[in-house]
């Protein structure tokens, strides 16, 4: 039998898919010989990768490098509890064969970045991006339109979703509808602005869909188009997209036709000099074993957490003298800084702490220092086992 022959049991197994006239047998094996890859074995990608098993897509192929952790447990519905502290990928490969053992998984345990995007996108027929953060979002697309591979894009924030198909031929890309990504820090991630844990599934199951629509070359799908879901007042809206001609990626004069750095593309990443890329001012950064030993001086920094309340209440620094100001109050409440002490701020991993730092700058505070990896690096060097959301 070949390989892209169905057996018995696979004819079993699908036969609610052969009795659609859109599917049948050769729609069915047209999904086998498929090549699909997820971004992100995470909220997005685990609807996605269990419902494209399900569908009999014949090659999975997942991206990620992160391990299960107890806080993804909410949406992230790929683990369960036995799998935390387990790699996503090896948590997702024994659930994918279990829902599956006719699908090839393969696992790619990297960071997607500009060195090795265009060599694990190739070998694909469909990219599909679960991811959460801007830099990754743009190498995906960028990398799509450079291969000529669709871009199946899904996101959720809060209460919220949006999904489209991205980098088609004639289609327009995630550029076109967002040449330049937000300033750093203005858009919270999952992790800080939170997430619906239902949310990722909807998104998710679109792009699952959208994905099987286009092995099956069937429907009409979301190219050209940007589904936004309001789960909150349970409304869809639609909007219309075109590509835009003078898309720096997709343009009829493309100006940029090789990857490029994309954190400093998005302001996450330092570039000469030491600054930060979205703020021609440099804030000193002082590392979590560093802040540890200096508590323990005669002259301690004082400890400014500006995360939210939330994050406080899991885990906090209050026993080493942190106090807590949300970022949104800091303006507000500056007075309550000692201004004869070095400061030391800190959030989840750096951004808002950042922010917070520049504020108290412009205020005249001196010295001001961001504590570089924030709580997740406290918790990696100086306090393991500190639970940080």
């Amino acid at each position: 039998m070949s390989e892209s022959e169905l057996s018995r049991a696979e004819l079993y197994r699908y036969a609610r898919h052969l009795a659609l006239p859109q599917v049948g047998i050769e729609g069915q094996k047209r999904l086998k010989a498929g090549r699909v890859l997820c971004v992100g074995a995470g909220g997005l990608g685990s609807p996605l990768a269990l419902y494209l098993a399900a569908a009999g897509v014949g090659t999975l192929g997942i991206v990620d490098f992160d391990v299960v952790d107890e806080s993804n447990l909410q949406r992230q519905i790929l683990h369960g509890t036995k799998d935390v502290g387990r790699s996503k990928l090896d948590s997702a490969e024994d659930r994918l064969r279990d829902i599956n053992p006719h699908v090839r998984v393969v696992k790619h345990e990297s960071q997607l970045s500009s060195a090795n995007a265009l060599g694990i996108l190739a070998d694909y027929d469909v990219v599909v991006d679960g991811t959460d953060n801007f830099p990754t979002r743009y190498l995906v697309n960028d990398a799509c339109v450079l291969l000529g591979k669709p871009n199946v894009y899904g996101s959720v924030f809060r209460w919220e979703g949006q999904a489209s198909v991205f980098a088609t031929k004639g289609g327009p890309c995630y550029r076109c509808l967002f040449r330049e990504p937000p300033p750093p820090g203005l858009v919270p991630n999952c992790a800080e602005g939170g997430v619906l844990g239902v949310l990722p599934g909807i998104i998710g199951s679109l792009q699952a869909l959208e994905t099987i629509k286009l092995l099956l070359g069937q429907g009409d799908s979301l190219v050209g188009r940007l589904l936004i879901f309001d789960a909150l007042g349970m409304e869809w809206r639609e909007v219309k997209l075109r590509r835009n001609p003078d898309c720096p990626v997709c343009g009829d004069s493309p100006t940029q036709t090789e990857l490029i750095d994309y954190d400093v593309f998005c302001g996450v990443a330092p570039v000469s000099g030491g600054e930060s890329a979205h703020d021609a001012r440099a804030v000193p950064e002082v590392d979590a074993a560093t802040v540890a030993q200096q508590l323990e001086s005669d002259a301690p920094p004082f400890l400014l957490d500006v995360r939210e309340p939330w994050e406080w209440a899991v885990s906090s620094l209050a026993m080493r003298g942190a106090r807590l100001i949300p970022l949104g109050e800091l303006a507000d409440r500056l007075g309550e800084i000692p201004e004869d002490r070095p400061v030391v701020v800190y959030c989840r991993t750096g951004p808002r702490s950042l922010q917070a730092a520049l504020v108290m700058i412009d205020a005249g505070f001196d010295p001001v220092s961001n504590l570089q990896g924030g709580m997740i690096a406290w918790a990696r060097d100086v306090e393991p086992g500190l639970p940080v959301v």
